[in-house]
């Protein structure tokens, strides 16, 4: 199974159809949505291509493929738009080597982290950081953004496979950051 991740889309339709046309590309089965789909929030300049209606509808298209949590700039006026679910604060993925669970970040994050085991996965946004690492036998994942990247300015997702995990430039699909999966015994 291949999953491909993303977050802080923040209503720019050029960044949501960049990121859809690396989903198409990537064969993966299930788009994560890690939070703050439509709106760019009251601390972010607007996004070039600020247009929430159309993300939505581009991002319906994929919608039985979906898998999103709630960000902080998600509300339920953006879930009248949306033909797939955004307002749970957080989701489990179970995966055969591992528990995902899926969370924007604003409330969950590797400073403050859910009750996870050993050898679970934290995916989270809201930071704009890209981030794949361990942090005592926790994966510890963070896509960046698609649409406002803090880490070094360059937009990004991610992708987990069954042995690795990446974060990879939204421009020219180079790989920001990695690391493996290791495998439950």
């Amino acid at each position: 199974m291949k999953l491909f991740i993303a977050s802080d889309l923040h209503g720019s339709l050029p960044a949501t159809q960049a990121m859809l046309a690396r989903f198409e590309a990537s064969n993966a089965d299930h788009l994560i949505l890690l939070g703050d789909l439509l709106n760019h929030g009251p601390r972010n300049a607007i996004p070039d291509g600020y247009n929430p209606v159309a993300t939505a509808e581009a991002l319906n298209t994929y919608s039985n493929k979906v898998i999103a949590v709630r960000g902080n700039c998600d509300s339920e006026v953006d879930q009248a738009l949306l033909q797939f679910p955004i307002t749970a604060s957080y989701a489990h993925v179970l995966l055969p080597q591992m528990r995902l669970l899926l969370t924007h970040g604003h409330i969950y994050n590797p400073d403050n982290l859910p009750p996870l085991q050993s050898g679970d996965a934290l995916l989270y946004g809201h930071s704009h950081i890209a981030v794949a690492e361990y942090r005592d036998d926790i994966l510890l994942f963070n896509p960046g953004s698609t649409t406002i990247p803090r880490n070094d300015g360059r937009s990004s997702y991610g992708l987990i496979t069954a042995t690795e995990c990446q974060v990879r430039t939204l421009d020219n699909n180079e790989l920001l950051v990695s690391c493996p999966i290791r495998h439950k015994l």
